[in-house]
C-alpha cells in the first residue's frame, strides 16, 4: 500500500530556523547602531542632514494624512453616534483613537514608506558600489558609523511627527463636527476633555518613539544586507517597506495591551477598589 507523502521535519523547522537566525542577526545590527549613538561614532553635521531629511522634510504629507484621517473619522462616525442621540461623545471617541493609535501609526507608517525606502536604497547603492566596505578599509565601523545616526533621527523626530499627525487629526475631525454637522461644541469638548487623558498622550508618543527605532533599524538592515545590482537595491526598498508595516502594526498590538495592562494596575476600576 502506498502511504501518503509526508513533510520532512527538515521542512518545517526550516522557516523557523531561518526566522530565528534573521531576528539574531538584526538584533546584533540593532546593538551595534546602539552604541554607534552611545559612543558618538557619528558627526552632528551628518546627524542634522538625516534629522531634516526625516523630520522636516516629512511635515507635509504627515500633516495632510493626520488632517484627513480625523476628517473621515468623524463623516463615518456621525451616522451611526446620531442614531442613538450620542453625537456629543464623537470628541471623546475620535480624540482618543487619534491620539492613542491612528497618529502615531500612520505618522510611522508615512515614515517607513517616504523615509524607510530611501534609507534602505541609499545604503544598499552604498553597499553596491563598495563603499561601505571602503568605509571598514579606512578602521570605521559602517553599522555605527551610517546607521547610529539613522537611528538616533528617526527615535527623536518621529514622537514630533506623531504629535503634529494627532493635532492635524482633531483639528480635521473638529472641523467636521462643529462646522458641518453643528454638534454643540461645549458638549463636544466637555467629553473630550473627561475620556482624553495624558496618559493616552504619553501611550502615543511612547509608540512613536518605539516604531522610530524599529523601523529605522530595519531599513538600514536591509540596505546593509541588500543584493548586488540594481534589482537588489530595488529589492532592499521594497523589503524595508513591507517589514517595517507588518512590524509597526504587531508592535502597536504589543504596545496597546502592555498599555491597557499598565492603566488596569496603576488605576485600579472602583469595583476593584471597593473589594
Amino acid at each position: 500500500m502506498s502511504s501518503a507523502p509526508t513533510a520532512s521535519p527538515n521542512r518545517l523547522i526550516a522557516p523557523l530556523t531561518g526566522a530565528a537566525v534573521a531576528l539574531g542577526d538584526w538584533s546584533l545590527f540593532a546593538l551595534r547602531s546602539v552604541r554607534g549613538i552611545v559612543g558618538r561614532a557619528f558627526g552632528r553635521r551628518e546627524l542634522l542632514r538625516i534629522s531634516v531629511e526625516v523630520g522636516a522634510n516629512s511635515v507635509g504629507v504627515v500633516a495632510i494624512t493626520g488632517m484627513f484621517i480625523g476628517m473621515v473619522l468623524a463623516v463615518q462616525a456621525y451616522g451611526q453616534f446620531h442614531t442613538i442621540g450620542l453625537e456629543t461623545s464623537l470628541g471623546a471617541v475620535i480624540h482618543i483613537s487619534v491620539v492613542r493609535e491612528l497618529g502615531p501609526v500612520l505618522a510611522a507608517v508615512m515614515l517607513a514608506g517616504r523615509i524607510g525606502s530611501a534609507m534602505a536604497a541609499e545604503l544598499a547603492t552604498m553597499r553596491v558600489t563598495e563603499q561601505i566596505d571602503a568605509l571598514a578599509c579606512l578602521g570605521v565601523d559602517p553599522v555605527k558609523f551610517l546607521a547610529g545616526p539613522r537611528l538616533l533621527a528617526c527615535v527623536l523626530l518621529l514622537p514630533l511627527l506623531t504629535v503634529l499627525a494627532d493635532v492635524m487629526g482633531l483639528v480635521g475631525s473638529t472641523l467636521i463636527c462643529l462646522k458641518v454637522y453643528n454638534i454643540d461644541s461645549f458638549h463636544y469638548w466637555r467629553h473630550t476633555r473627561e475620556f482624553v487623558k495624558v496618559w493616552d498622550v504619553m501611550v502615543g508618543l511612547g509608540k512613536g518613539v518605539a516604531f522610530g527605532g524599529v523601523l529605522s533599524l530595519i531599513a538600514c538592515h536591509r540596505g546593509f544586507n541588500s543584493r548586488p545590482g540594481a534589482e537588489g537595491v530595488g529589492r532592499a526598498a521594497t523589503e524595508a517597506f513591507v517589514i517595517s508595516f507588518v512590524a509597526i502594526l504587531m508592535i502597536d498590538f504589543v504596545l496597546a495591551m502592555l498599555a491597557n495592562t499598565a492603566y488596569s494596575l496603576l488605576w485600579p476600576p472602583a469595583s476593584a477598589k471597593v473589594a
